[in-house]
Parts: structure tokens; C-alpha cells; sequence
């Protein structure tokens, strides 16, 4: 087990009901918010409503920029800047997925800084000023409500960079899974898709003797996949939709990965293929996982065969390890197959045209991921494995 530091401030406020705390949380720090959001769900469905009334009821001042989409925009958040800049705003409320929390996150960053907010995500530049961002979660995907990462999309160029900053975790994120049942079943799927990718980056690590996180890991895996099919078929039970938002917390606050080393390589890759095509990032990691994985196992076999075995019950061929972690991956491929993600660039209609182009922007100035360093021909590589099932 390697050494770690772990500190989260993030104050949870989990279960039905718990948006109606959002004023009393916000006016611990302020009187005056931008309440940033996406489309038109959260009016549709009444929980602006719902926001709105809490924040004037505790007589707090509230501006508005909605407008965010999937895989956040940096020209938003150079309007968001400007509001807060404008108003002397200086509390970010985010209303909506991690799109939005991550927007929220940016905004913040750069309101008080005389450059360009995108400077933080090109560089290893850390802010020293920032505003506090309070969160109340729609979508269970990115794990942005207590995380200390955010991702922006710079449209020019087609450039999707992160900036990660303890300073930026949120100071309070409401979380109430019955704000989960409208959800589309795309929408739905795509965020059970980062979760669990985000439990694969900390999972496939070379640290040794981390049986502890192992199965903590191991354990959200399981009630992960066993909680999808639940929502599946009963897209309102609200046990199911609490388990699935509280895994997608927890295992990207930092908790998961003490002790480990991270690897984030497929993320990255997977950042290409959305700057360009504008996919789901869900979407994007079911793709490159399955093909990454079949790239790098022989690796550390013996940790994808155990993958295989406590996670998907495969039959341990003793004197074969590599059976059973080449079982272990096709098991994880079929499972995203079967719930309805893809599991290839030609199941979104994504062409090989530009997988020169993504390989060199991933990883043509430099190698990426940890468990296996990558350099610019093996991330070729794996976008060759994902081209087709």
C-alpha cells in the first residue's frame, strides 16, 4: 500500500426530499449565488421550483446561467466568469450532472484569476483564489459532487482538458435519488458506465497489498451491476436508484484509490474521442474500456483473473490464469452489451478517420496511464481494438 493523504469537506445530505435543504446549506457561505444548470429537465420536472423557493425563503440573491451541455463548453464558462465578475457573486450553485458541476467548478476557478481559466487545464498551474461550489445532483455518473476534478470541452481545436484541485471539491452536495427517475435510459446507462470506469482506473493498479480497497471496489462492481438491472426493469425503485447514487459518490471522492496507484489512461483517451464526436462520455468509456483491457492484461494477469472471479463469478482455471482473465473481459463486454451501451466506435458511428489525430493528442507530447504507460502507438492500438466488437 502505497502512501496517501485523504481529505474530504464535502458535507452530504442524502435522501427524499433533501433539496428542500439547499437554501439552509447555501447561506452558511453567502446571499448571493449563480445558479448554473443545463437544459430545461430541472423546470420540467419541478425541482427549480423546488431550488428557487429554498434559496429566496433563506432571502439569498440569486443570478442564473443555464445552458450547460454534455461535455461542458469553456466559451460558458467564460460567460459565467463575467456574471460573477459583474454581481460580486461569489458562490457557485450547480444544479444538474457532473456537465454542470464541472462548469460550476471552472466558473469558480476563474473568477478571481487575471488569466484565462483554460490556463489550469493545459499546464500544471494550480489557482490560489476560487469561490465555493455547492451541488445539487440530478444525474449518478461522474462523481463530480465530492470529487476534486473537473473536465471542459475548448470547442476550438476540439480539446477536452481536466484540472484537478483539492480546493475544488464542493462544500455541500444534496443528493436525492428520486431526482434520478426521470431520467432517460440512456442517460441512466451512461452514467452506470463512468461509475464503473471510474472503479476500473482505481482497480487495475500496481501498487501491492491493497486487499482492503480491493474489495471495497470489488463490492461496488457487484452492487452496481446488480442494482442496474433493477432499474431496468423498475426504473422508479427507489432503493436501486439510491444504491447507484451513492457507489457513483463514493467511489470517485478520493476513498477508493488510497493507497493505490491510479491509472486514468483510459479516460484519457476516451476525452479524445468525445472532443471530436461530441459522445456521451459514459458512452465513450464503455467502448474504450473493454479494448484497453484486452490491451494491457497480460500485464498483471493474475489481478484480471481476479477481477474475473470476484466480480463475475468466472471459474478459476488453475495452471490457466489467462483463461480466466480473458473470461473476466469478455464478462464486463457482454454486461454493457446486454444492459444496451456499446461496446465498439462502430456501434456510435464513429469512423477510423481521425484515430491518428486522437492518438497524437492524447499521447503525442508524452505517455499516459500508470498501470501500463502508453505511448502515441499504443493508444492507436487500443482505438484500432474498440473500432469493432
Amino acid at each position: 500500500m502505497e502512501n496517501f493523504v485523504f481529505q474530504s469537506p464535502t458535507r452530504i445530505i442524502f435522501g427524499k426530499g433533501a433539496e428542500a435543504e439547499v437554501g439552509k446549506e447555501t447561506k452558511k457561505f453567502t446571499k448571493k449565488v449563480l445558479l448554473h444548470y443545463g437544459g430545461q429537465s430541472i423546470k420540467k420536472y419541478g425541482l427549480y421550483d423546488k431550488v428557487i423557493k429554498s434559496l429566496k425563503a433563506e432571502n439569498i440573491d440569486i443570478f442564473e446561467l443555464g445552458g450547460v451541455k454534455p461535455n461542458p463548453r469553456l466559451d460558458l464558462v467564460y460567460e459565467g466568469i463575467k456574471i460573477c465578475r459583474d454581481n460580486n457573486i461569489d458562490f457557485m450553485l450547480a444544479v444538474g450532472g457532473g456537465s454542470t458541476i464541472d462548469s460550476a467548478k471552472a466558473i469558480a476557478v476563474g473568477v478571481k484569476y487575471e488569466g484565462d481559466v483554460w490556463d489550469f487545464y493545459t499546464s500544471d498551474k494550480k489557482a490560489k483564489k476560487f469561490l465555493p461550489v455547492g451541488v445539487v445532483l440530478t444525474i449518478p455518473a461522474a462523481g463530480s459532487e465530492s470529487s476534486n476534478g473537473s473536465v471542459i470541452t475548448k470547442e476550438k481545436g476540439q480539446l477536452k482538458k481536466a484540472y484537478v484541485d483539492e480546493n475544488i471539491r464542493p462544500v455541500f452536495a444534496i443528493l436525492d435519488p428520486e431526482l434520478t427517475f426521470t431520467l432517460p435510459k440512456e442517460q441512466t446507462l451512461n452514467g452506470i458506465s463512468d461509475i464503473f470506469a471510474h472503479g476500473l482506473e482505481r482497480y487495475f493498479t500496481n501498487a501491492q497489498n491493497v486487499d482492503f480497497s480491493d474489495r471495497l471496489i470489488e463490492g461496488a462492481f457487484k452492487s452496481l451491476i446488480k442494482n442496474t438491472y433493477i432499474v431496468l426493469d423498475k426504473p422508479l425503485d427507489y432503493a436501486a436508484r439510491a444504491e447507484i447514487m451513492w457507489i457513483g459518490l463514493l467511489i470517485h471522492n478520493g476513498v477508493f484509490g488510497m493507497g493505490r496507484i491510479e491509472d486514468w489512461g483510459s479516460h484519457m483517451i476516451e476525452h479524445e474521442i468525445s472532443a471530436i464526436y461530441d459522445i456521451a462520455h459514459g458512452a465513450g468509456l464503455s467502448i474504450i474500456f473493454p479494448a484497453w483491457m484486452q490491451y494491457v492484461y497480460k500485464h498483471d494477469i493474475n489481478r484480471f483473473a481476479q477481477f474475473a472471479v470476484r466480480v463475475f463469478g468466472a471459474e478459476t482455471y488453475y495452471g490457466d490464469e489467462e483463461r480466466t482473465a480473458l473470461e473476466g473481459i469478455k464478462r464486463l463486454k457482454n454486461f454493457f452489451k446486454e444492459v444496451g451501451l456499446p461496446v465498439s466506435l462502430e456501434d456510435v458511428n464513429i469512423p477510423e478517420t481521425h484515430l491518428k489525430e486522437m492518438s497524437r493528442k492524447c499521447a503525442g507530447s508524452g505517455e499516459i496511464g500508470n498501470f501500463v504507460k502508453l505511448d502515441e502507438k499504443d493508444v492507436l492500438s487500443i482505438l484500432k481494438l474498440a473500432v469493432k466488437q
